[in-house]
């Protein structure tokens, strides 16, 4: 009798307890709830307000782009500057200035660079940082990383997304990053020390030499990369590697952002054709413009076509884009020897539209496992 009635009494101790944390469980899920449909509620708020912001600054914007473009352009066609260059750091300022993406030497050159009109500048991000300030909210072309499948005109932000985490998925398995065409990317100061990995950049001697310059006006080392002037176009840029040291017996990420739509096709093909041959674990990433989208008679398209001619680097290599993409470019990689592991789209693809551009990651001698397309996110556009 009495040890039933202590078994009853350690049931029913049992069952309130487990009552009273289901309780809890369910104010806690309710708070959660309500936090998250507060937070939501505020981002949406944040993102109205901000985009009000946007609207009534957008004449003081356009003023500003209206500035600073020609003299950007003026200057390229001057001085054989690319004038491409400034697009990624453009976005890569934008972003350490809204704190996504911290990147202090691409803040401290953008204000040393000759070719940007600083009224103009100041002008032009007036819409965005102004807005920011304010609100608190960042957009989405602006988020780090990137959220969803971008759409073109989130390129230049979102590809930056897609070449970091390649870049970080692969520091393990190599030791000589080799940045083609690299402008103003600002990832050699990004390294982890302990990495111990050498960088290369490569790029037009004008284009290097006045990178140099501005690195040191800046107050940023130049000793950071090997700097290997060569024009993909008309020299063997891979011969200039290897006279600055590069190895090509041991694995390499070879790092190729917005230059492949500049080149020829001959070009393109040469270059990956060279990869191809380096040694086996070794890693090429590059984005690209589709054929169609060259070829496009869109008044976008006339513009930048007509820009790109101006400063002396006219668009002119796409890829077939037909869908599936991802086929496409596992088919035009495949061609040189290497393998697909990643690809992106850059815009929409349906059964019968082609995206109009993409990104891609293929490996040297061996197969890699596809890595898996991001699931959509429900977000703001």
């Amino acid at each position: 009798m009495y040890g039933l009635s202590s078994w009853n009494r350690a049931s029913a101790g049992a069952l309130l307890t487990a009552a009273t944390r289901r309780k809890s469980m369910g104010r806690r899920k309710a708070k959660r709830r309500a936090s998250e449909g507060g937070s939501q509620m505020r981002g949406k708020t944040a993102a109205c307000f901000f985009r009000t912001i946007q609207a009534a600054l957008l004449p003081v914007g356009t003023a500003g782009y209206l500035m600073a473009v020609p003299k950007l352009l003026r200057y390229s066609r001057k001085t054989a500057v690319s004038a491409t260059l400034f697009a990624s750091l453009y976005t890569r300022y934008m972003q350490h200035r809204l704190g996504t993406r911290p990147d202090e030497p691409a803040a401290r050159l953008m204000r040393v660079m000759p070719n940007v009109s600083r009224p103009g500048f100041r002008l032009q991000t007036a819409p965005t940082l102004v807005g920011h300030s304010l609100t608190g909210y960042v957009p989405r072309i602006y988020r780090y990383p990137y959220p969803r499948e971008a759409p073109l005109r989130h390129q230049q932000t979102a590809r930056t997304s897609l070449y970091d985490a390649a870049l970080q998925r692969h520091l393990p398995g190599i030791d000589q990053l080799v940045i083609l065409g690299a402008g103003f990317d600002t990832r050699a100061f990004r390294l982890p020390p302990e990495e111990r990995v050498r960088c290369f950049e490569i790029d037009k001697p004008g284009t290097q030499a006045f990178k140099t310059r501005m690195l040191k006006g800046a107050g940023l080392a130049t000793d950071r990369a090997s700097y290997v002037p060569a024009d993909f176009q008309t020299e063997d840029w891979f011969g200039k590697l290897l006279a600055a040291g590069y190895d090509p017996g041991r694995p390499a990420f070879f790092l190729w952002e917005s230059v492949t739509m500049y080149l020829d096709r001959g070009a393109v093909e040469g270059t990956l054709r060279r990869i191809a041959g380096t040694a086996s674990g070794g890693v090429v990433a590059f984005d690209y413009f589709s054929a169609e989208l060259i070829a496009s008679r869109s008044l976008l398209m006339r513009y930048a076509r007509a820009a790109t001619r101006f400063t002396g680097e006219p668009l002119t290599f796409g890829i077939d884009n037909a869908p599936p993409a991802r086929e496409r470019a596992a088919e035009f990689v495949g061609a040189f020897g290497l393998a697909l592991e990643e690809h992106r789209n850059f815009g929409t693809e349906t059964r019968r539209r082609a995206a109009p551009a993409g990104f891609a990651v293929a490996v040297v001698g061996r197969a890699r496992s596809v890595v898996p397309a991001e699931p959509d996110e429900e977000g703001e556009a």
